[in-house]
């Protein structure tokens, strides 16, 4: 595989990096980002991969989250992928900001039209996981994180790939999207009308059905000023099913944040050293 390098800056000692390649499970060029810290000269490091929300790009993460400075400080590799696939033209791809295009949530479609090029799923644990590999990152240290969309995107990526992901965290996530009308806009038309299908993609329906994945524990961060919690979060139903699971879960409330990346920046070294204790 071809890799391009977009652009490449200094950053805290280490490399930030923009690259795009045609991949070959979404069948279009992507791009991701990929903070290469200094420790990685002397061989392989622990990585994170970290999922964006909706509406933002590989670059979103990298500009705005703050985590290249502790990232440094640890020796850990951050890769960031894009939220969607861009420019597949299917019919309606751009007329929502939270659906189509910057709103892949992190699954593989079914749906005629989107099933050839949306494969988020695919592509991170398949495709970008081994790019992140060849990059140099260390096999059996990696972890996930993300935010909204993203957050979604991490608990369920980490649920269903254990093997993959050894530690997990999110910021604000949407913890049962079978519950919220973003989840049922955005399963509605990838996956289709079976609601069997949507669950496999719910945090917390897939927490109901396991024991203890994550004995190291996983972490939340929830803003309570935060615009979106009542009608599309749900965290509190995801903390039920960590409680039936016997699975420990630290969920964090911060009363004067709301959703975005100022919220994100206040509480990323907190996250970054959570996986950092556990890789």
């Amino acid at each position: 595989m071809t890799l391009e390098i977009i652009s490449e800056h200094a950053c805290f000692e280490g490399t930030q990096r923009f690259y795009k390649h045609n991949s070959s499970e979404i069948g279009l060029p992507m791009r991701f980002s990929v903070f290469i810290p200094h420790q990685a000269i002397h061989g392989t490091v622990p990585a994170l991969f970290y999922l964006a929300g909706l509406t933002c790009t590989e670059e979103t993460f990298m500009i705005k989250g703050g985590a290249q400075r502790y990232a440094a400080e640890k020796g850990i590799m951050l890769i960031a992928p894009d939220t969607s696939p861009r420019g597949a033209g299917i019919e309606g791809e751009d007329e929502h900001w939270d659906f189509g295009t910057g709103a892949g949530f992190y699954l593989d479609a079914t749906e005629p039209g989107w099933n050839k090029n949306y494969r988020m799923y695919s592509y991170i644990t398949k495709e970008l996981y081994d790019i992140a590999l060849n990059l140099g990152a260390a096999k059996n240290r990696i972890g996930i994180f993300g935010h909204s969309m993203g957050g979604h995107g991490a608990l369920v990526l980490a649920l269903k790939n254990p093997q993959l992901f050894k530690s997990v965290s999110a910021f604000a996530p949407v913890a049962a999207p079978t519950q919220c009308p973003w989840g049922h806009k955005a399963f509605a038309n990838y996956l289709g009308q079976d609601k069997a299908q949507w669950e496999a993609y719910d945090a917390t329906c897939l927490m109901q059905k396991l024991h203890n994945p994550f004995k190291q524990g996983i972490l939340i961060d929830q803003g309570m000023k935060d615009s979106f919690l009542e009608e599309q979060l749900n965290p509190d139903l995801f903390e039920a099913a960590c409680e039936q699971a016997n699975q420990s879960l630290v969920l964090r409330h911060h009363e004067q944040y709301d959703h975005g990346y100022y919220f994100i920046s206040t509480f990323m070294e907190d996250h970054i050293r959570f996986h950092a204790e556990r890789l």
